[in-house]
């Protein structure tokens, strides 16, 4: 990868980071103000030690740390990461966070939740309304079948198979048929005429993780481009070719060629091809490589019917709301993966790089606000975990006081901050362990 694209993808990381941190926190931050909470400091990113900038305005300190491993607000009178003890021996004050009645402490806990979730319908309507929702459906995708690698076969699929249920539902967009896959244990399949149905377990999960291309749509073979010294470029083969046989046998789909032509190498093999109104039949060396240097055409939308949702401004406030709730419910799924160990799920879990590498290496926008918004639900739903030191833990504590009517001790609050503490940074480490490995091994 150049250094260009590493730069692109990067600033894009950096912004999402950004924009979730900040809009996050001001969740926090708002319903402390209205409810007269003092706020000591509101920071984007860490700031052990010292911090890049900083100015203080009223009873706040505004800053950027230097560590971007997430942002924080410190509110007054509240046992947080900033693990302020001094603060806590003293007199509860009225503007401290402890001083304030247990509702309102849950509102402000909540609020950067809320937020998360907020701001993942608003991008997705905003997506909605400006792009639309563009898909291949599986019913056209199903005119070829798929195509499987050797972890689809495992599974018990077959290229060819066209895809009719996914854990008992039809899955309209194809795209979303590799994922739902994985989050299933069973798929109806049509081969050759024939409904099968197939069941499959958590074991087989860990290697469809590991696969980037264990289903994928069946391609009619269009040349598309040659690679340098290509032997079919030399042989006259032409960019919009279509590959129609192999040695006078009909073979229709590009995944064919793959198989046969290697078994050919040091021969000549006859490739049959459409040429506008014409069939014409081009002689082809194999080298010792077993590649003729032939790129298919890879532009779906050609082979495949193209369906464009549009919508309206009211349209697309409920579209994006339903987006939302979809890719929460997706995630969940997902995270109920990751903690069955059979499944070895937790491996792939990966850290800053993996994310980063989720980006465009060009500026594309549609695909960054389609990540931000997918990581501003991820954000939401991870910090309402009850884990101590998130703000899933804080709210359990708040919920036992209100139903229970006794507050927890403040040494009991510490300890829990401490143990969520140790929890988050193992987790930390787990998943940018996974992508340092994943990068040298």
């Amino acid at each position: 990868m150049e250094i260009n694209e590493i730069l692109i993808k990067a600033a894009q990381f950096f912004l999402s980071l950004s924009i979730l941190i900040v809009l996050h926190e001001f969740g926090h931050f708002i319903p402390a103000k209205i409810f007269k909470t003092r706020v000591e400091k509101f920071y984007l990113f860490f700031d052990p030690y010292f911090s890049l900038f900083k100015k203080k305005i009223g009873d706040t300190e505004y800053g950027i740390g230097w560590l971007p491993l997430g942002g924080y607000v410190k509110i007054s009178g509240m046992i947080d990461e900033s693990m302020d003890k001094e603060q806590m021996d003293k007199e509860p004050q009225p503007w401290e966070f402890r001083s304030k009645p247990a509702w309102q402490r849950l509102i402000i806990m909540i609020g950067g939740v809320v937020v998360n979730f907020v701001l993942a319908i608003v991008i997705y309507a905003g997506m909605m309304y400006t792009w639309g929702e563009q898909y291949i459906p599986t019913s056209s995708i199903n005119q070829y079948g798929v195509v499987v690698d050797s972890v689809g076969h495992k599974l018990g699929l077959q290229t060819g198979d066209k895809i009719i249920k996914v854990g008992g539902n039809e899955i309209d967009m194809f795209k979303q048929i590799p994922i739902e896959i994985i989050l299933s244990d069973n798929v109806d399949v049509e081969r050759d005429g024939e409904n099968i149905h197939i069941n499959f377990d958590d074991k087989v999960k860990e290697e469809l993780i590991k696969s980037s291309n264990f289903i994928s749509p069946r391609i009619p073979y269009y040349v598309g481009a040659f690679s340098e010294g290509s032997e079919a470029e030399k042989a006259g083969l032409q960019e919009g070719d279509k590959v129609v046989a192999f040695n006078g046998k009909q073979m229709l789909y590009f995944d064919e060629y793959i198989n046969v032509i290697p078994q050919a190498k040091g021969d000549s093999i006859s490739l049959s091809v459409l040429r506008g109104n014409s069939t014409i039949d081009v002689n082809v060396y194999v080298p010792e490589g077993g590649k003729i240097g032939v790129y298919p055409d890879g532009d779906l939308t050609k082979f495949y019917e193209v369906k464009t949702l549009e919508y309206g401004l009211l349209e697309s406030i409920p579209q994006g709301a339903i987006k939302a709730k979809d890719m929460l419910t997706s995630y969940i799924r997902q995270f109920k993966l990751i903690l069955n160990p059979d499944t070895g799920a937790y491996k792939s879990v990966g850290g800053f790089l993996a994310i980063g590498k989720q980006f465009s290496a060009t500026w594309d926008w549609q695909r960054f606000w389609n990540f931000t918004a997918f990581l501003s639900i991820m954000l939401g739903f991870l910090n309402i975990l009850p884990i101590p030191a998130l703000d899933g833990g804080h709210v359990v504590f708040v919920l036992w006081e209100m139903i229970s009517g006794r507050k927890p001790s403040e040494k009991v609050l510490e300890y829990a901050q401490i143990f969520g503490f140790v929890i988050l940074m193992s987790l930390v480490i787990l998943a940018n362990g996974n992508d340092i490995i994943k990068t040298f091994f």
